[in-house]
């Protein structure tokens, strides 16, 4: 059991820290529009040294958020959409917490009322 609580509940706040630098969330965003793209061709988009962009794919390669495939002499990344759907399952989930909390306090505020 706790097992399951730690994968459905847990699990997807150790990307968050990957996902807190701008450069990243920008790097995810072109993955997502584009499907993959060599290492190189993402750094051409940013103003970041090189060591730099490649601090940033390894923290997001880390994280879980990307993929990575060596082809010859270039690294491929693609977003993996599987880790990206585990944090909207839980941004959602907590959504529908907070929503039920506030309906309640809604209630409870018009029965006040009354």
């Amino acid at each position: 059991m706790d097992l399951i609580k730690l994968t459905l509940y847990y699990l997807p706040l150790d990307r968050f820290p990957a996902l807190a630098d701008p450069p990243r969330r920008a790097f995810l965003e072109m993955l997502a529009r584009r499907d993959e793209m060599a290492a190189t061709d993402i750094a051409d988009h940013f103003d970041i040294s090189a060591p730099a962009i490649s601090q940033h794919l390894k923290a997001l390669r880390e994280a879980g958020l990307v993929i990575m495939e060596r082809r010859a002499q270039q690294r491929i990344y693609r977003l993996n959409t599987a880790a990206m759907r585990e944090i909207e399952n839980w941004a959602h989930r907590l959504q529908q917490q907070w929503e039920r909390r506030l309906d309640s306090l809604e209630a409870f505020l018009k029965s006040e009322e009354e």
